[in-house]
């Protein structure tokens, strides 16, 4: 009979089996976001796009580059596939008509938004497979994973999820 790992990971072990599950619960949230936009038309990398620019509203192709750690020519390249897809709008800055943003276009909100959903059912779906007791102690350990971290998640965002 296999024992329960400490509540309290102090040992180097149980650091590292800590750190093997959160690697294999990550694939898992991977493989179901993989599984959602395998139907979307658009690739890894134009999703990361879409992703920076939805975190920040909008950008410029420079604060792209840097956030897709990439040249400034290939994220331009990643947003003329997504301009000629209507997800992506390139717009003159008013003070300064040199400087570009970048924005997303409603077609670019409904796919993340519908992206989103399919993300959270599929998660929705695994954690319903899990016992109440468990379910309460993922709660528990994300919690702080995400505290430790300093990623800060909204507890209204975090119940609407978990619903």
């Amino acid at each position: 009979m296999r024992s329960r790992p400490s509540p309290h990971p102090s040992s180097h072990d149980d650091l590292a089996r800590a750190a093997a599950l959160a690697d294999a619960t990550s694939q898992a949230l991977v493989l179901a976001t993989s599984a959602a936009n395998d139907n979307s038309g658009v690739s890894a990398a134009q999703l990361r796009v879409l992703g920076v620019v939805d975190q920040a509203g909008s950008v410029n192709l420079t604060q792209l580059a840097m956030a897709l750690h990439t040249a400034p020519s290939s994220a331009s390249r990643l947003c003329d596939r997504l301009e000629a897809a209507d997800l992506l709008r390139r717009t003159a800055d008013e003070r300064d008509r040199r400087e570009v943003w970048l924005v997303l276009t409603p077609t670019a909100h409904r796919l993340l938004d519908g992206l989103g959903r399919q993300r959270q059912e599929t998660i929705a779906a695994v954690l319903r497979r899990m016992s109440p007791d468990d379910r309460a102690a993922l709660l528990q350990g994300l919690s702080a994973f995400a505290q430790a971290s300093g990623i800060p998640v909204a507890e209204d965002d975090a119940a609407a999820q978990a619903s």
